[in-house]
């Protein structure tokens, strides 16, 4: 199981959403209908990355660091929804994933769906694992992720200064 720093994660995201709330007069907003969608459109864009669908086509998965930036992507809104319910750790849980990769993008939608259902601490939690397992399917290390993410976490603020 991938072993990230939820606790410095979190703290970069809640910066990150502090300031994006507050430039764009949303302090206060419930985000939370927005933030999903997001999360699936990323899910989307990182599922038609690695092409693990396409059964169709024999073109290759984009490179690794492409696929890579697409998951971070959506661990920055994954984190998000933690943090506008209160939830700035996420503790370990046991998730029962499969090891097919299109059944694992499945799995995290439909985790994505409970979470929006009845966003409680526990189906966070599985939402979490679940997409650190999708990570580990495609080959992630924590520190991959780690460094992915203060990436494009930097990338973000330099948008914001730029009025993205």
């Amino acid at each position: 199981m991938l072993r990230l720093d939820t606790g410095k994660l979190f703290a970069m995201q809640k910066q990150l959403d502090k300031r994006i709330e507050a430039e764009h007069g949303l302090t206060g907003s419930d985000l939370t209908e927005q933030k999903i969608l997001a999360l699936q459109v990323e899910l989307g864009e990182l599922a038609n990355e690695t092409r693990c669908f396409k059964f169709w086509s024999v073109k290759p998965p984009s490179e690794r660091s492409v696929i890579l930036e697409e998951y971070v992507d959506g661990l920055h809104f994954i984190l998000s929804l933690g943090l506008a319910f209160g939830y700035e750790v996420a503790e370990p849980v046991s998730v029962d994933v499969e090891e097919e990769l299109t059944a694992c993008f499945l799995e995290v939608f439909e985790r994505v769906s409970d979470f929006r259902r009845q966003p409680e601490g526990d189906r966070f939690c599985k939402l979490f694992f679940t997409y650190m397992v999708l990570g580990e399917q495609l080959g992630f290390t924590s520190d991959d992720i780690h460094s992915a993410y203060e990436d494009k976490n930097q990338t973000n603020h330099e948008r914001q200064e730029q009025g993205y």
